[in-house]
């Protein structure tokens, strides 16, 4: 069998796949100024569902490019997560990234409560000073417990990436967040996610202001 590969230099691969991930896109509609983020999804997952699938709430994008520019620090829900985002990049705003899932009081805070450490974790960066963005890619509970505490006041996000992936409460916890009103936030819906996902956005934003 004669298989014909594509020559593309190793510091091209990139440039080329968004090319080949823009016109396979054609003509489907996606909301001006959201297309860095919606291509970078694709490019991290090759699933095109994500042209479908991202909620961006009014103004989202914008209220996020602002709070990175302005020093906002990013939470996310996975030490995966974490990792994935391009925290050098982040820096030279003056934010950095977070994940305390692993931390020891978070583990007896959960245990103590009878909760989930993505909970614990949650009412930890809670108490973080400065501005937030939250990135969840795994853990609907944490997306769960966002919502409650975004919507009683005790929390104000720039910004809410809700991506978990997976089956359990997966798709309620999503649609929890697209009923905040007052909170900016990005959410794919349905079951499709993950934390490279979260990490994924968390770059096209911060790539956004270069």
């Amino acid at each position: 069998m004669n298989i014909e590969l594509e020559r593309v230099l190793p510091q091209e691969i990139e440039k080329r796949s968004f090319e080949i991930i823009t016109e396979e896109l054609g003509d489907t509609p996606l909301v001006p100024g959201t297309e860095p983020i919606v291509k970078r999804c694709i490019h991290t997952s090759a699933d095109f569902d994500y042209a479908r699938n991202l909620v961006f709430s009014e103004g989202a994008v914008e209220r996020a490019l602002e709070a990175i520019r302005g020093g906002a620090s990013i939470v996310t829900d996975t030490q995966m997560g974490k990792s994935g985002i391009n925290k050098k990049r982040l820096a030279k705003y003056g934010g950095d990234v977070y994940c305390f899932m692993s931390d020891e009081d978070v583990a007896q805070q959960a245990k103590e409560c009878g909760t989930t450490r993505a909970v614990a974790s949650m009412e930890k960066a809670a108490k973080l000073d400065g501005r937030l963005i939250f990135a969840i890619g795994n853990a609907p509970t944490a997306l769960v417990h966002l919502y409650e505490l975004a919507e009683s006041g005790i929390l104000k996000p720039e910004l809410i990436i809700g991506v978990p992936v997976g089956f359990v409460n997966v798709v309620q916890s999503k649609e929890l967040i697209l009923q905040l009103e007052d909170t900016p936030h990005i959410v794919a819906q349905g079951r499709k996610g993950g934390s490279n996902i979260a990490a994924c956005i968390c770059n096209a934003l911060i790539y956004m202001l270069d």
